[in-house]
């Protein structure tokens, strides 16, 4: 599983177990917090009719009779009131009355419950106690909906508790408030999940993004592309991307020596072991065409070593640059004629013929680089061309890149070869001289491409020579 993943499914998981236990607590007593919204109402208005009755009882004016016809005229009216999403179209308050012992004398909504005895029930036995009374009752024992919530009030005369006033309230509407509200309070519990998800992806995408951008560097260069280093901000993982590439660069250089060293040994062998065996030979008595044979392989020779070190030591300084030293504006009309004029020579002396067909670019880069690169690529062309052939260079502009294309009519790349050819010191026989050269123009090629922000490829052509392809970026990158 990816550390992104991972750490995604983390600040999930905390996500859910923190939102889960508040919002399983707020469900689970939202009941009880509407209940106590309620009591509190119900307190006051027993407590108001329970002294109105005692004062009435005082003054001897209660009728029992009047309240009757004032609860039937209450319950007969009919009452629209919208209550946030409740439509409210009755009153279904309830209010009895007992005396000092416990016996019903008024009941509201059961008249037929009068001169029964509810001493015992909690609302009644605590206030006639002097304390706090209050009950919860099921009119159906299984149906917690059918619970009607009673608070009690003393009724006294004189200052003596002559009997109690219970105000009851069906809690049916409390249940649909309640049953609303958790509808409201899961959808809000699934949005918040929603948004605890999106940033813990966007937590984990910000954590690992410098580890991903370190893993593409790392995979960047081993497929010897030299990306640039990435950004990686200023944590730990920066510091730990720096150590990285200090010990990756200690290891190329070091690797890079020993890769030249073995190169360079190999490569200059040959014409060495070419100069000793022909300076042995001139210690013998020889004919004078002949010595003089000898002495020109000893130059012709050491001249293929000169060229392979010089080669090298430039490879070798472009292959450090880390980008562009020296910058200007560059016409490719006037770039592309300037190598073509310069290898004018060569290209008669093989009968090659070069057709240009370019647009007037000018893009920003190094003019020596590009030229020596454009050199590389149109010396091979021509030393791959049979006498008479014809090449093309051809040029057009795709978006913020130059594409640059090079065709000869040349017997092509070996199969086996098509892997190797920008390795450097690898090279193939010319068909007409049957020489090799010192395999590190294409690799030089390459270097440039790189630092002016593009590629090359070659590719064979059907059904014969080789197309060249050289993008280049009109803007180089500040570093590649």
């Amino acid at each position: 599983m990816k550390v992104s993943t991972r750490i995604f499914f983390c600040y999930l998981t905390i996500s859910i177990v923190c939102l889960y236990y508040p919002f399983d607590w707020i469900l689970d007593n939202m009941r009880t917090r509407y209940l106590e919204g309620v009591e509190d109402p119900l307190v006051d208005q027993a407590n108001i009719l329970a002294a109105a009755v005692g004062i009435e009882m005082s003054n001897g004016s209660f009728d029992e009779t009047l309240w009757y016809d004032t609860f039937a005229e209450v319950y007969q009216r009919s009452v629209s009131a919208q209550i946030y999403q409740l439509l409210k179209k009755s009153v279904d308050t309830r209010i009895y009355m007992t005396d000092r012992n416990g016996v019903v004398t008024f009941d509201s909504r059961f008249p037929e419950n009068v001169g029964k005895d509810y001493a015992q029930w909690r609302d009644v036995h605590l206030t006639l106690s002097g304390k706090y009374g209050a009950r919860t009752t099921r009119n159906v024992p299984d149906d917690e909906n059918s619970s009607v919530l009673f608070v009690a009030a003393p009724i006294k005369v004189d200052g003596e508790i002559v009997g109690v006033l219970s105000v009851g309230k069906p809690t049916t509407n409390i249940t649909w408030f309640v049953e609303n509200a958790k509808v409201q309070v899961v959808a809000v519990a699934l949005i918040a999940l929603l948004v605890a998800s999106l940033f813990s992806y966007l937590v984990s995408y910000w954590i690992t993004r410098p580890i991903k951008r370190l893993t593409d560097y790392a995979i960047g260069m081993t497929d010897g592309s030299r990306p640039p280093f990435p950004e990686l901000g200023k944590s730990e993982i920066s510091q730990m991307g720096t150590a990285f590439k200090e010990m990756q660069e200690a290891l190329e250089g070091k690797k890079y020596v020993e890769e030249y060293i073995q190169n360079l040994t190999h490569e200059i062998k040959s014409p060495l072991s070419a100069i000793r065996g022909a300076a042995e030979l001139l210690d013998e008595p020889m004919e004078e065409n002949q010595r003089k044979r000898f002495l020109n392989n000893i130059k012709n020779e050491s001249l293929r070593i000169q060229d392979i070190i010089d080669r090298m030591l430039e490879l070798a300084a472009l292959e450090n640059r880390q980008k562009l030293v020296k910058m200007e504006p560059v016409s490719l009309k006037g770039l592309v004629n300037t190598v073509v004029e310069g290898l004018e020579s060569v290209m008669t002396r093989k009968s090659v013929s070069v057709s240009v067909a370019l647009e007037d670019v000018t893009l920003t880069g190094d003019s020596f680089l590009l030229h020596r690169a454009l050199v590389n690529l149109l010396q091979n062309s021509i030393d791959f061309s049979e006498e008479g052939g014809a090449i093309s260079i051809q040029c057009r502009q795709e978006g913020s890149h130059l594409m640059i294309e090079i065709v000869d009519q040349g017997v092509g790349i070996e199969p086996y070869a098509t892997q190797r050819i920008f390795e450097k010191f690898f090279s193939l026989q010319r068909p007409d001289s049957g020489k090799k050269s010192t395999g590190l123009g294409l690799n030089f090629v390459r270097e440039v491409a790189h630092l002016h922000g593009g590629t090359i490829t070659l590719q064979n052509r059907t059904p014969r020579g080789v197309r060249a392809l050289l993008i280049l970026a009109l803007e180089p990158p500040l570093s590649p």
